[in-house]
């Protein structure tokens, strides 16, 4: 279900030189506010929860998602440079596993690990912050991957569809209609998170029990439809 070949060529687009300074804005970004707040503000606990929440959670980790699972597989779709991996013989769901494990990895590595970094500069760690809002970012990883990668197979629109998704469904509708935030990434991921911060810390309108299994169900059924799209994608020697 892996190949490496596939993979190697995944993160040499994901981490070209112009996608990968885009990459890098929003963590250096993030670690910038830290060192300010902490600056001006101290460490504290709530301040830490606030910079965390609002900004790592609800905006870097959807928006390097939507660059990395588009981005995994979409440009390839779109300049057509996809008939050349697609005529190798390498089964398509394999493709598309390849490319969402390479995706995970890209989206973990610019999203958890400088919100790890943006909690201890806050504040230590104190209440479990950081940590949980890590494992937040690690767990959304994953299904936001996932996701943009099915659009990234499905629509030409991908990038502006997750940021539709990411900005407006999320961050405006989730913030304005409680029911909205059932359909939302962020709070599944909050759920996960809320476990394992300090009492009031971290909260989230999901309970952990269906966080879990919508998680799962998002990330297996985006990962299967990708492959079956994938699969429908019909060569010109194959008509």
């Amino acid at each position: 279900m892996y190949d490496p070949t596939v993979a190697r060529l995944t993160y040499r687009a994901l981490l070209g030189r112009r996608r990968a300074a885009i990459l890098f804005v929003l963590p250096a970004l993030l670690l910038l506010l830290a060192v300010a707040v902490r600056m001006f503000a101290g460490a504290d606990d709530q301040v830490a929860a606030n910079v965390l929440g609002g900004f790592a959670i609800a905006t870097m980790v959807p928006l390097i998602g939507v660059i990395a699972g588009t981005g995994a597989i979409g440009p390839e779709i779109d300049d057509g440079s996809i008939v050349y991996l697609l005529a190798k013989p390498v089964k398509r769901p394999t493709i598309i596993f390849t490319k969402l494990i390479v995706a995970i990895a890209v989206t973990m590595v610019f999203s958890a690990l400088p919100t790890l970094l943006a909690g201890l500069i806050l504040n230590g760690n104190g209440q479990q912050i950081a940590i949980a809002y890590t494992i937040a970012a690690l767990v959304a990883s994953i299904a936001y991957s996932a996701l943009f990668l099915l659009l990234g197979t499905v629509s030409r629109h991908a990038v502006v569809i997750g940021l539709v998704y990411a900005l407006v469904w999320e961050a405006l509708f989730g913030s304005l209609v409680p029911g909205a935030r059932t359909l939302s990434v962020q709070q599944w991921s909050l759920a996960v998170a809320e476990k394992v911060a300090g009492q009031g810390m971290v909260t989230s309108d999901v309970g952990l029990p269906l966080a879990t299994v919508l998680l799962a169900a998002v990330t297996v059924a985006a990962t299967w439809y990708a492959g079956q799209k994938l699969r429908a994608l019909k060569l010109a020697g194959e008509e």
